[in-house]
């Protein structure tokens, strides 16, 4: 049996050591490995914890939270709301590409890859970070919500002025995770098609993110791709 052992960046793997032995975390692996065996799961093991690879503990400074990796072939690349090169964008991504065009004036880019983002520090973090092909949600219950909710909570508690943008009602049940005393909470609208018009389009969080970075010294997040 070949177990998976995603490979994931150092100043994760020793501020998050307590969770991977925790036993809640090896009951996940050992799940994973089983469902392996008879269905096809996404993303690949390669980038499971691509958005901890991509931005590093000490470099996040923006946090948005989806709850599922996409479940069709070739969509999951580890980043929330985000796809490979080459893949059509799906419509929650085409919403958050309108909604920054409108705020930003950023021409809606022909890529749905979000790993530019990533690499200046914005921390695309699912909640479960695997799921079944097809099935969205199918991994839900395998113990990711804990291990994520660890990982909101850490940032939480040893960083300093982090930006929060919690679309939708999911991402925003995680407020209580976060001291609002040292970060900073944008809420709005998830921006799947069926609520974008109620309340995501016009909450302008890319401006504002920016504002906020700047107010506290940090340097903006060029929100283009490519």
């Amino acid at each position: 049996m070949t177990e998976i052992k995603p490979h994931i960046e150092e100043s994760w793997r020793q501020i998050l050591m307590d969770e991977f032995n925790a036993g809640y975390f090896l009951q996940l692996r050992e799940r994973l490995v089983e469902e392996k065996k008879n269905y096809v799961v996404y993303p690949p093991g390669m980038l499971m914890f691509s958005a901890f690879n991509r931005t590093p503990f000490d470099a996040v400074k923006v946090v948005i939270i989806g709850q599922d990796p996409y479940h069709g072939q070739g969509q999951a690349n580890g980043l929330c709301f985000s796809v490979s090169d080459g893949i059509r964008k799906p419509p929650s991504l085409e919403n958050i590409f309108k909604e920054l065009n409108t705020d930003m004036g950023i021409p809606v880019p022909v890529s749905g890859n979000l790993e530019k983002w990533a690499d200046q520090g914005v921390l695309l973090l699912n909640a479960s970070l695997s799921v079944r092909a097809n099935t969205p949600n199918s991994h839900q219950n395998y113990g990711w919500h804990i291990f994520t909710d660890a990982v909101i909570k850490k940032l939480s508690d040893n960083k300093q002025g982090l930006v929060f943008l919690l679309w939708g009602k999911f991402a925003q049940s995680k407020e209580s995770l976060i001291d609002t005393g040292k970060h900073y909470i944008l809420k709005a609208a998830h921006p799947s098609p069926y609520s974008a018009y109620s309340g995501f389009f016009g909450c302008r969080h890319f401006s504002k993110a920016n504002e906020i970075l700047r107010n506290t010294g940090k340097a903006e997040i060029d929100w283009s791709i490519g």
